[in-house]
């Protein structure tokens, strides 16, 4: 089983950085692709990015490309989301994910979620 708990969220101004965390707990981290989902009031919930198990893959969302950068440490149980260059069209709740690369998009096939950290990108 893995927990997750994310932080780093906050109010910023449109065009300001942010970098999120997910500290996980369990033995079996490193075998789980990791990935971060948003959502915002009334929509659902999207794919944002996501990194392979080992760090050498990752996948981004259209609409974040070359803003954001995922990382991992699996010597520290932690994933990290670089936000640069944030646009009020951001805001949401972030999730951080363990699950499958495979299923790395769908959040119905993540396997554990964490509470979530507001992030709210002012005009």
């Amino acid at each position: 089983q893995v927990q997750l708990v994310e932080s780093g969220g906050g109010l910023v101004q449109a065009g300001g950085s942010l970098r999120l965390s997910c500290a996980a707990s369990g033995r079996t981290f490193s075998s789980y692709a990791m990935a971060w989902f948003r959502q915002a009031p009334g929509k659902e919930r999207e794919f944002v990015a996501a990194i392979g198990g080992l760090g050498r893959s990752t996948d981004y969302a259209d609409s974040v490309k070359g803003r954001f950068t995922i990382s991992r440490d699996n010597a520290k149980y932690s994933v990290a989301l670089q936000m640069n260059s944030l646009k009020p069209d951001d805001t949401a709740v972030y999730y951080c994910a363990a699950g499958s690369w495979s299923g790395r998009q769908n959040p119905e096939l993540s396997a554990y979620w964490g509470q979530g950290t507001q992030v709210t990108v002012s005009s």
